[in-house]
């Protein structure tokens, strides 16, 4: 098996058991590394949203969060629009997309584990939206045609897939000219040791797949999009990186010194030229 067929298995493994652990009312925490096993909460995912978007969805699809950031807050949707969430698990953000762009609008959430379509259209049930839509798919190959997106958004997913320029090249067919990609996700500023970089279990993690925040915009720009930029929303100290490097049996916290205030969430703008 390749390294690419690997990380997707694991991905697929790992964010099953979290959908799991949130049908049987446990909640979850990022991407389903060790804090998540263990229902402790974890500082890349915490806080994310507000009283009031938490209120406007299921709790179970806010127990499903394992997201980064909060793209639905920073996207500017509009009424009418046609957004789609790329891994959306429990689909809170396809959730809180769909009110925002009303019964005009749609909302399109793409996951490949079964478990987490299955919490996704029964948070979509409880929700009683009728603009949502669940796909089940990869992020490398999305199911929808050419120029049928008005907005891309993704939280905390493109940081785990092995091949991000496909990603970013299905983002870009999918949406339409002047199209929007908005997206949460982990990025690295500065060297990260080669340890990190290596651990399988860490790319569940949020951590071993993030680009650079120069990789992240020069891929973009390969992908054909325009007015690409990086605003950083949340930087990891310390003893966050001692959190998340647990994922990895504990042998790379060591190496937490090392990566203080590197990984950083960011929002991820860019837009299809008309």
């Amino acid at each position: 098996m390749s390294e690419s067929a690997s990380i997707k298995e694991i991905v697929r493994q790992k964010y099953g058991a979290a959908a799991e652990r949130v049908a049987r009312g446990s909640a979850n925490s990022c991407c389903g590394g060790a804090s998540a096993a263990l229902g402790q909460c974890d500082p890349i995912t915490s806080n994310l949203y507000d009283a009031q978007q938490a209120g406007d969805v299921p709790a179970q699809a806010v127990l499903a969060s394992l997201g980064c950031g909060n793209p639905t807050a920073l996207a500017e949707l509009a009424p009418g629009e046609t957004v789609l969430d790329l891994g959306c698990g429990g689909g809170i953000d396809v959730l809180l997309s769909a009110r925002r762009v009303g019964p005009t609008g749609m909302a399109f959430g793409l996951d490949m584990t079964d478990q987490m379509l299955a919490l996704a259209e029964e948070n979509k049930r409880k929700s009683g939206l009728a603009n949502v839509h669940f796909l089940k798919g990869e992020i490398e190959h999305i199911p929808l045609p050419g120029n049928s997106v008005d907005v891309v958004i993704s939280n905390c997913v493109i940081n785990l897939s092995a091949d991000k320029d496909q990603v970013l090249r299905e983002a870009f067919r999918v949406l339409k000219p002047g199209g929007r990609f908005a997206v949460s996700d982990v990025v690295v500023r500065g060297e990260v040791p080669d340890a990190i970089r290596k651990s399988m279990t860490l790319w569940i993690g949020c951590v071993a797949g993030a680009l650079s925040e120069e990789d992240y915009l020069a891929k973009l720009r390969a992908a054909g999009f325009a007015d690409a930029a990086i605003e950083v929303t949340r930087v990891y100290s310390f003893e966050d990186a001692k959190e998340f490097l647990r994922g990895d049996s504990g042998a790379l916290a060591p190496l937490a010194k090392e990566v203080e205030g590197r990984f950083v969430s960011g929002f991820v703008r860019a837009t299809k030229p008309r």
